[in-house]
C-alpha cells in the first residue's frame, strides 16, 4: 500500500511539473500570438513531417540494436523484434513516469527472453552514460561551430552560477558542489556497507551489483566498432530530424544544421527535465531560436512544439502499437511452445 502511495506521488509530481511548464510556455501569448502560431504550423512545409518521423523511429530502432550488442557479453542473445519493442513501450511508461520506463523494459524481456532484469540494470547504465558524453559532445560542437549565438548567452549562466558577490569566480562554490558531489557518495557507501542486513538495503546493493557487472561487460563487446556506429547514427539521426523540423518551418528554415546543432542540444536537456519534455522542451527550444533573432512567443513556440510533437507521435503510437505487437507475438510463441510439449 505504502509503495502504492509513494508511486502515485511521484507519478502526480512529475505530472505537476509538465503542466508548470507548459503554463510557463502559454502564459503571456496573446490571442494575436496564436494565431501567428497557427499560420507558422498550417503553411509550414507539412510535407517534411515524415522524414523526422521515420528518422526518430529509425533512431530507436538503432539504440535497440546497441542495446543488444550490450547484452552479448552478458551471454544474452534475445530477439531483436521483443528487444525493439521494449524500447518503445519503455519510451511510452517514461513519458508519464521518468526512468519508470527502465524498470519496465528490463522486466518485460526478462519474463519472456533467458535475460535477468538485475544484469541488465548495468547495461542501461552504460547506455545512459554513453548518451551523457554524447550530449556533452553536442554541447561543444555547439559552442564551437555556434558560439557567435549561443556563446556569450552560455557564459553568462556559467559565470552567474560560479560567482560571489563581487562579480569574480568563486572557488568556494566550486569546492562545495564537489565536496557534496563526493559527501552523497561517502554516505550512501557507509549505508550499503553498516545496513547490508536489511532486506531493502540488501536488494538496493545487488543493483548496484548488477550495475558493476553491466558497465565492466562493455570491455567484452565482441562489436565494439558496430556500438560505436549505432551510438554516432542514434545522436545524427536525432541531429538530422531536429534539422528537417526547423527547415519545414519556413520562419527558421535559413537556420540551417547548426541551428539543429543547439536546438538538439538545449532541446535534450528539456526532456530531461520533464516527463516526455512536456511544456520544458518548447519553452526551452524557444528561448534559444530567440538568440536567432526570431520572435520567441509565436515562431519560437511554434517550432519547439511542433519538434515536441514530432518525438511524442512516434513515441506514443509506436509505443502503443509495439505493446500490441509484442503481446501477440509473445503469446503465440509461448503458446507454440506449449503445443510441442503437449506433442512430445
Amino acid at each position: 500500500m505504502k509503495k502504492r502511495i509513494i508511486t502515485l506521488l511521484q507519478y502526480l509530481f512529475f505530472i505537476s511539473l509538465g503542466v508548470f511548464f507548459v503554463w510557463l510556455t502559454v502564459k503571456d501569448i496573446t490571442a494575436q500570438e496564436w494565431q501567428h502560431i497557427r499560420w507558422s504550423l498550417i503553411n509550414s512545409r507539412r510535407w517534411l513531417f515524415f522524414p523526422a518521423l521515420i528518422m526518430l523511429l529509425l533512431a530507436h530502432f538503432s539504440r535497440a540494436l546497441r542495446w543488444k550488442i550490450l547484452m552479448e557479453p552478458l551471454g544474452y542473445s534475445p530477439s531483436t523484434f521483443n528487444v525493439f519493442s521494449v524500447v518503445m513501450i519503455g519510451y511510452l511508461v517514461n513519458a508519464g513516469v521518468p526512468r519508470l520506463g527502465e524498470v519496465v523494459k528490463c522486466t518485460l524481456l526478462s519474463r519472456y527472453e533467458k535475460v535477468r532484469a538485475d544484469r541488465l540494470v548495468g547495461t542501461i547504465v552504460v547506455e545512459r552514460a554513453m548518451d551523457l558524453i554524447c550530449l556533452i559532445i553536442v554541447f561543444i560542437l555547439a559552442l564551437l561551430f555556434q558560439g557567435q549565438i549561443i556563446g556569450h548567452h552560455v557564459s553568462l549562466l556559467f559565470n552567474k552560477f560560479f560567482q560571489d558577490n563581487t562579480g569574480h569566480f568563486s572557488s568556494t562554490k566550486l569546492l562545495i558542489v564537489l565536496g557534496s558531489i563526493l559527501f552523497v557518495v561517502l554516505v550512501i557507501y557507509f549505508l550499503l556497507k553498516r545496513f547490508g542486513h536489511i532486506d531493502i538495503v540488501a536488494k538496493i546493493k545487488n543493483v548496484l551489483i548488477g550495475i558493476v557487472h553491466g558497465l565492466s561487460s562493455i570491455r567484452f563487446i565482441k562489436h565494439k566498432g558496430l556500438f560505436l556506429f549505432h551510438t554516432v547514427l542514434i545522436w545524427t539521426l536525432y541531429l538530422l530530424s531536429t534539422t528537417v523540423g526547423i527547415y519545414a518551418l519556413r520562419e527558421t528554415s535559413d537556420l540551417g544544421i547548426g541551428a539543429g546543432l543547439t536546438t538538439l542540444a538545449v532541446g535534450s536537456i528539456g526532456m530531461i527535465i520533464s516527463p516526455g519534455g512536456i511544456g520544458a522542451y518548447p519553452l526551452f527550444v524557444a528561448n534559444l531560436i530567440g538568440l536567432y533573432g526570431v520572435d520567441v512567443k509565436t515562431t519560437g513556440m511554434a517550432l519547439g512544439w511542433m519538434l515536441w510533437a514530432f518525438q511524442t507521435v512516434v513515441i506514443l503510437v509506436g509505443g502503443i502499437i509495439f505493446t500490441i505487437l509484442f503481446s501477440f507475438y509473445n503469446k503465440k510463441i509461448v503458446h507454440s511452445a506449449n503445443g510441442q510439449q503437449h506433442t512430445e
